[in-house]
């Protein structure tokens, strides 16, 4: 790998980290451009050819991959958690949310609820069994 090639691929780390620790955050192209000390529309074509997405994209997916977790972990309501991962509106959330996921928040958060069953039954499955 040359050392350009090495150079190219530790600033689109960076951007990409950023990206990563401030995804609820309204992050713009610029600003990322900035972080990697290129030019807009060379971060754009290079962050997609180093990571095999746009960074729109990149961003978007790690929105809903935090919010499935807060779907599934909290209480939160959807509309919450459509703001808490840095969506601008809950229609744009829930369309990318499905786009991603296959369903919509409501739907994934249903499927994926734990189930209601008492921590002492729980516990009785996991203990050796005393026959045999």
């Amino acid at each position: 790998m040359s050392r350009a090639v090495e150079e190219s691929n530790r600033a689109m780390l960076r951007a990409r980290d950023a990206m990563d620790r401030a995804y609820a955050e309204p992050l713009d192209i610029p600003a990322l451009a900035r972080i990697a000390h290129v030019s807009p529309a060379h971060f754009i074509r290079t962050f997609r050819a180093t990571f095999g997405e746009t960074p729109h994209r990149y961003l978007q997916r790690r929105r809903v991959e935090r919010a499935m977790y807060l779907l599934t972990q909290t209480g939160r309501d959807v509309t919450e958690v459509c703001y808490a991962v840095g969506f601008g509106s809950l229609g744009t959330f829930s369309r990318t949310f499905r786009r991603i996921v296959g369903e919509s928040p409501t739907e994934y958060r249903r499927r994926r609820a734990p189930a209601d069953v008492p921590g002492c039954f729980a516990m009785a499955w996991m203990r050796p069994s005393s026959f045999g």
